[in-house]
């Protein structure tokens, strides 16, 4: 629930229960520790997918010397609990990975030489990896929904021609939804095809007829300076037109850090790294989160484990 230790160990003292958040947090750290081989089969299994999307955000640690560190987020699967993509099926992982630095060798590192799909922003470290990167038009759609609100009463007539444009792309999507890949990959290349070319060559007449450090120039620009990114989506049919999973499934921590602010230490973060994949990862599952992890933990703590049955997705079907 994204609470604090400082408020827990409030909520625990209004009961009569002297709890500190120092014992708390050595829990925490003890607990990331015993969940580590799971996190470690869930890695070994994200590599193995078709698709990862990926995100990173910013997080303070007080011990570390600079002055923003980050954790970046690698997830798989679909935004429902089943984990099927139009009758493929992915498993749902969410993984943090928790670093002082927002090199793109932390991406690289992570993700130890993966060639498949990786949707991802407009960030260039992403670019130093061996994927085959995805672009994201959530992202390019943003930029002129910035640009018409700039304009004012001035008037956003070419912010309204892409944004009803890039309209026409994600209401093809809305229709592809529940169909299978075949059918999207072919649909892609009758429709979104022809409408991203056109889109193409309004971006490249209206590079010359606007400023480039307006809102407007500035959206025009990166849609020109990540286009082969934002076309590569209709390379596949598992591919997505956005990155809003990743982007969803990273707002837990985003949320949680509201409330909590900052980590002491970086193994605190990694702690926190470890166990909001464990959490992310049970939900994308839709399993009941409480008794996943205590179910884990009793079996985490034992000799001789066998890490494959704690996996969420067979830990379900049991």
């Amino acid at each position: 629930y994204g609470l604090p230790l400082y408020r827990q160990e409030s909520m625990f003292k209004q009961h009569g229960i002297e709890l500190s958040r120092k014992t708390m947090a050595d829990w925490i750290i003890r607990c990331a520790e015993l969940f580590k081989p799971l996190y470690d089969q869930l890695h070994q299994h994200i590599l193995k997918q078709p698709v990862i999307a990926a995100d990173e955000t910013t997080l303070k640690v007080v011990e570390s010397e600079k002055v923003n560190s980050y954790m970046w987020l690698y997830a798989s699967g679909a935004d429902s609990p089943t984990g099927n993509i139009s009758g493929t099926e992915i498993p749902n992982i969410v993984l943090y990975d928790y670093h002082n630095s927002r090199a793109g060798q932390c991406a690289v590192d992570f993700l130890k030489g993966y060639s498949g799909y990786l949707q991802v922003d407009g960030y260039q470290g992403y670019e130093q990896t061996q994927a085959i990167l995805i672009g994201c038009w959530a992202h390019a759609r943003r930029k002129f929904m910035e640009a018409k609100k700039g304009a004012g009463k001035k008037g956003s007539g070419k912010a309204d021609w892409a944004l009803n444009h890039i309209q026409k792309l994600y209401r093809l999507e809305t229709q592809l939804k529940d169909k299978t890949v075949e059918v999207r990959y072919i649909t892609r290349q009758e429709k979104s095809v022809p409408l991203l070319s056109q889109l193409h060559m309004w971006l490249m007449k209206s590079a010359q007829q606007v400023l480039p450090k307006t809102k407007l120039g500035e959206a025009i620009q990166y849609c020109l300076n990540q286009w082969k990114k934002l076309v590569h989506y209709t390379l596949d049919g598992l591919l997505s037109i956005d990155n809003n999973p990743a982007e969803r499934a990273i707002k837990p921590f985003v949320i949680g850090r509201k409330n909590w602010l900052f980590s002491q230490t970086a193994t605190g973060a990694n702690a926190s790294a470890a166990l909001y994949s464990i959490v992310e990862t049970a939900k994308a599952n839709d399993l009941n989160v409480f008794e996943y992890v205590m179910a884990c933990l009793d079996v985490l703590s034992r000799p001789n484990v066998n890490i494959e049955q704690l996996l969420p997705w067979q830990f379900a079907k049991r």
